[in-house]
């Protein structure tokens, strides 16, 4: 058990040194509102370029909000011990999503996803923005949990982190697993 607890400590100081690309704490609010424009002709640009600008800014008040000041992992730890109060991925994921639909956006929809699931590996939920009427593969990742309040933005099927699957599917699927 000393040894296990050894190797957690040490996997989480290691964490709280992982530093975030650099590219990542450069807002490229631009290119989020190229990248959710050219989801469908119907897209808004107002609207895309109101969306990448709330997507990059509202986390950083989340950050400040949660008090983060850690990696992901070991603000992950501190919540689960009681000492900070919010900043688990599904926080970050309902906090920003709530705010996108804040918006009323006429031209966008937004679905939330959920990766690892079903294996060992840490459970890791989402925001994704998609054009109205478009699923969840069609659209852009929003998660500002990855580095930890600086967002990082990938189209759905091209993060290469994460194979998301659409939260409903999950709890569907943990539901029939209960009732077996």
């Amino acid at each position: 058990m000393l040894r296990f607890l050894a190797a957690v400590f040490t996997a989480l100081t290691l964490a709280a040194c992982a530093s975030v690309p650099e590219e990542v704490t450069r807002a490229d609010v631009p290119g989020l509102t190229a990248q959710i424009t050219a989801l469908n002709p119907d897209v808004d640009p107002e609207e895309a370029a109101r969306a990448a600008r709330i997507a990059y800014t509202y986390p950083l008040e989340l950050k400040r909000t949660y008090n983060v000041t850690d990696s992901p992992l070991v603000h992950n730890a501190k919540v689960n011990q009681g000492l900070r109060p919010r900043g688990l991925c599904w926080h970050w994921a309902d906090d920003l999503e709530a705010r996108l639909w804040q918006e009323n956006f006429q031209t966008l929809t937004f679905h939330r996803a959920i990766a690892n699931a079903t294996n060992i590996r840490i459970q890791h939920s989402t925001v994704i923005i998609a054009a109205k009427g478009k699923g969840m593969n069609d659209g852009v990742v929003l998660d500002p949990w990855r580095y930890g309040g600086y967002l990082f933005w990938s189209p759905t099927l091209q993060d290469e982190r994460y194979d998301w699957v659409a939260r409903q599917t999950v709890f569907e699927e943990r539901r029939q697993r209960q009732n077996r």
